[in-house]
């Protein structure tokens, strides 16, 4: 039931959302910090923004309380619950810029329900065009992944083990420094709908 409220309340606040608050440090599994650019005074979000974000609400609503539809439709989780910023589930079959066709979905967990807050896109750097007028970017260093969502940087491939010495999931796979495009569409951001944490999901960080 709170999981659908705080859904409710996101949907009626997600455009009024204020100025950024700081980003906090964020530590990987091995101790590694994560790397992300400091949040900036965002302008107010255009209609034209305003119009792809609908687009993007409605394409993605069937999976705003289902990650088993997420899943059914090829997404798999690729982080765990990274603090004020959510699980990532990657669908490795979505290939360019469609706000209708997000290759990665990011969700928190509320006990066993889980709730979609924002979608994201992933490119090897800063894109020359915005794909969105306002977009702002982090960055997420290079790292190995396992499949059981856990990941530990690292600077190639060959340095990453065939399973995480601390879960004991298999190696997925690995890939170079990235630059981070979310979109908070299903939760309201005080940092702005391109912010790259979110303050108001602190109460999720402990991941159950």
């Amino acid at each position: 039931m709170r999981i659908l409220v705080w859904l409710i309340t996101a949907t009626v606040l997600l455009l009024s959302v204020g100025g950024p608050a700081p980003a906090p440090a964020v530590e990987a599994a091995g101790g590694s910090p994560m790397v992300h650019t400091a949040t900036a005074a965002q302008p107010s979000v255009t209609p034209a923004v305003m119009a792809q974000i609908a687009k993007a609400r409605r394409a993605t609503a069937k999976y705003a309380t289902n990650l088993d539809a997420a899943k059914a439709d090829g997404y798999m989780i690729i982080t765990t619950m990274i603090p004020n910023m959510g699980y990532h589930f990657l669908n490795p079959k979505i290939q360019g810029f469609d706000v209708t066709k997000p290759p990665i979905l990011v969700y928190v967990r509320d006990g066993g329900a889980w709730q979609l807050v924002a979608i994201e896109w992933v490119y090897p750097k800063k894109p020359v065009t915005a794909p969105l007028q306002g977009a702002r970017y982090g960055t997420f260093g290079a790292a190995c992944h396992y499949l059981d969502g856990s990941f530990i940087l690292a600077t190639a491939e060959a340095k990453c083990a065939k399973t995480n010495a601390k879960t004991g999931a298999a190696f997925n796979f690995w890939h170079p420094p990235l630059v981070t495009l979310h979109l908070w569409i299903w939760y309201p951001n005080p940092n702005g709908v391109f912010g790259e944490f979110n303050p108001l999901l602190t109460p999720f960080n402990d991941g159950n």
